[in-house]
C-alpha cells in the first residue's frame, strides 16, 4: 500500500493485509496490545487507502506494491496468504459453522446479561433490555448458520457486541435518542459467518467492537515472548564471538612479540662472547 491513489476506494483484501502487518507487529514486540486494537479498529473503520496508509507507516513489511496496479486483488491476495502469520491460519471458519444453538433469547430488565465463550450463536437472536441490556462476545462462539442475525431492542438500556476479526458485520438498527456503533462494520474473510444487527433502541445503544480472541492473544503473546529470547540469544552469540575473536587476537599478537624478544637475547647474547 502506497501514498498513491488516497482517495480511492479501500478493498477487504487491503484492510486484512494491514491487519496481518499488525498482527505481526504485535507478535514481534513493535505493537503494544491496547495500540495494537486502536489499530485494528482503524483498519476496519477505513473507507480509503489514504486512511490504511498511516496505519502501518512505522511498520516493516510493508506492501508498497498493493497499488501499482500490476497486481490483481486475487493474486496479491492469494501470494499474501502464504505469508500471512500464523494466526491467520488458525481461523479455520468452516469448523465454527453449524450445529445446535445454546440461546436463542437474552433479557435485561434494570439488570444485564451475558453470553460469552464458546456458545452457539442461533440464527436470530433476540436481545431486550428495559433500564439494562446485554454483553454478546462472539470471539470463541460458533455460528448455527454463516449468516445470523442478532436483534436488539432496548429501552433507556444497550448492548455491546463483540466479535472477532475476519468475521463480515453488518449494523442495520435505528436508534433514537441513541444508536448502533457502525465503526465495526465490514466484510469478513472468505467462508467466515456474516452477522448482522438490528434492532432499535429508545434513549440507549449498541456499541459493536472487533477484539481478537484470547486464544490468539495469547498465541501472540507467546510468539512476542520467542522472538525476545531468539533476539537475546542472537546478542549473546554476538558477544562471544567477539571476545573470543579479541582473545584469538591478542593471543596471537602476544606470542608475536615474544618470539621477537627471544631472538633478541640470543643475537645480544652471541655479541657478548
Amino acid at each position: 500500500m502506497s501514498d498513491e491513489l488516497p482517495d480511492m476506494r479501500a478493498s477487504d483484501a487491503e484492510r486484512e493485509r494491514i491487519a496481518d502487518v499488525l498482527r505481526d507487529a504485535l507478535a514481534e514486540g513493535r505493537l503494544g496490545m491496547d495500540e495494537f486494537q486502536e489499530r485494528l479498529d482503524s483498519t476496519y473503520r477505513a473507507r480509503t487507502r489514504g486512511e490504511l496508509v498511516p496505519l502501518v507507516r512505522d511498520l516493516p513489511h510493508h506492501p508498497e506494491e498493493d497499488t501499482s496496479g500490476d497486481r490483481s486483488p486475487e493474486v496479491s491476495g492469494a501470494q499474501d496468504a502464504s505469508t500471512a502469520p500464523s494466526l491467520r491460519k488458525t481461523r479455520r471458519w468452516a469448523e465454527r459453522i453449524g450445529g445446535r444453538a445454546t440461546s436463542r433469547w437474552g433479557i435485561g430488565i434494570m439488570g444485564g446479561f451475558g453470553r460469552r465463550g464458546q456458545w452457539t450463536v442461533p440464527r436470530v437472536f433476540t436481545g431486550i433490555g428495559i433500564m439494562g441490556g446485554g454483553e454478546l462476545d462472539l470471539r470463541e462462539a460458533r455460528f448455527e448458520d454463516r449468516d445470523v442475525v442478532i436483534r436488539c431492542f432496548a429501552l433507556m438500556g444497550g448492548f455491546s457486541v463483540t466479535v472477532p476479526p475476519g468475521v463480515g458485520v453488518e449494523v442495520r438498527g435505528v436508534g433514537i435518542m441513541g444508536g448502533f456503533d457502525s465503526s465495526a462494520s465490514g466484510f469478513g474473510d472468505a467462508g467466515a459467518p456474516r452477522v448482522v444487527i438490528t434492532g432499535v433502541t429508545v434513549m440507549g445503544g449498541v456499541g459493536v467492537v472487533r477484539k481478537i480472541p484470547r486464544e490468539e492473544k495469547l498465541e501472540l503473546r507467546a510468539e512476542r515472548r520467542q522472538q525476545r529470547e531468539l533476539e537475546r540469544r542472537e546478542r549473546r552469540e554476538g558477544r562471544d564471538r567477539r571476545r573470543g575473536h579479541g582473545g584469538h587476537h591478542g593471543g596471537h599478537h602476544g606470542g608475536h612479540h615474544g618470539g621477537h624478544g627471544g631472538h633478541g637475547s640470543s643475537d645480544h647474547g652471541g655479541k657478548s662472547l
